[in-house]
């Protein structure tokens, strides 16, 4: 359907392509442009987010060859047009509209409405070929109108938003409406079901989905990024290892423990974040040094000559120093 406010937006500028641009062309600039502004790469970034719905605005109108032709129509006539106060002893009515339908039709209409040239029509010009189908705004036919969206919520897993997965909702009616949630959704996030909302003249209109994630016992996120933590001992803290950690896409992870860590350390795994098309997050390992609350007598006696090979390291060192305010 043709918008009314097309005739102020320049969808080739935005797009930073020709007007004689081809499909493929449209499309390459597209992706180009929605990868640089998408609002997970620019989180609260509001120029950004008005720019990413420009662009895909655009990118609807000139990827349809029916939007796009009425489009380049509207322009055409819109650059035309020159809405002036009419001259001397011009109909108040019609003033300016003769730069726009004169070139339109040759020059063959005064400001009178009346033909040029020796035209003849009887009933008036057929404008029917050049204005149908634009939403009677100059006359023509209306379009008939989609029915109304409507409104679900359903709860996913946290496994069910990384990996994507598929949701069925019930209607009154028991009849089941197949949703699929695409990997990496956020908490918050709408998914839209062509076609599954109310009926209407012009066709149905869509669902709209609202997704909650469930919160996981040991993963949190953040964007595209997870972190979890990770309990160690102390003599792997202090002597350093090699262990295995759990991923949320149900790998296993080798990671090095450096020796002399402590308790908030982060440990960087590149790409074992949320996995999207185009892009990964990463995954932060955040270390939690873990003291028992009971020590074998053996395990005590070891502990006791730790601290008496280490008295003279005081860990303590500069905290006075540090505390004056």
């Amino acid at each position: 359907m043709a918008s009314q406010d097309w005739i102020n937006k320049d969808f080739y500028s935005i797009l930073g392509v020709s007007q004689d641009a081809s499909e493929e062309e449209i499309k390459k600039a597209y992706r180009k442009l929605a990868r640089r502004y998408h609002p997970d790469k620019n989180p609260g970034d509001e120029k950004a987010e008005t720019k990413f719905k420009d662009v895909a605005e655009a990118h609807s109108v000139l990827a349809d060859p029916e939007q796009r032709e009425q489009y380049d129509a509207i322009r055409a006539m819109g650059s035309g047009a020159r809405f002036s106060a009419g001259s001397p002893g011009s109909s108040a009515g019609n003033g300016g509209f003769e730069d726009l339908f004169g070139n339109l039709f040759g020059g063959g209409f005064g400001r009178s409405g009346q033909p040029r040239g020796g035209q003849s029509y009887p009933d008036g010009p057929d404008l029917s070929d050049l204005f149908g189908g634009m939403g009677g705004r100059f006359g023509g036919s209306a379009p008939s109108a989609k029915g109304a969206d409507r409104t679900a919520k359903t709860t996913i897993s946290f496994g069910g938003a990384i990996r994507g997965t598929s949701v069925g909702l019930r209607e009154p009616d028991g009849h089941v409406i197949d949703v699929r949630i695409p990997a990496g959704i956020k908490d918050g996030q709408k998914v839209r079901v062509k076609g599954k909302g109310q009926s209407g003249p012009g066709g149905a209109g869509d669902l709209m989905v609202e997704v909650s994630v469930s919160p996981h016992p040991l993963y949190e996120r953040d964007g595209d990024t997870i972190r979890m933590h990770l309990p160690v001992g102390f003599a792997e803290a202090a002597l350093g290892t090699t262990l295995s950690v759990p991923t949320v896409h149900g790998e296993k992870v080798r990671i090095k423990i450096p020796s002399g860590s402590s308790t908030g350390k982060v440990l960087r795994l590149k790409g074992h974040g949320v996995r999207r098309k185009n892009s990964s997050g990463d995954m932060l390992v955040i270390l939690d040094v873990q003291v028992p609350s009971e020590l074998s007598e053996e395990a005590a006696e070891a502990v006791r000559a730790y601290a008496e090979a280490t008295r003279d390291i005081d860990p303590r060192a500069g905290l006075e120093t540090r505390a004056v305010v």
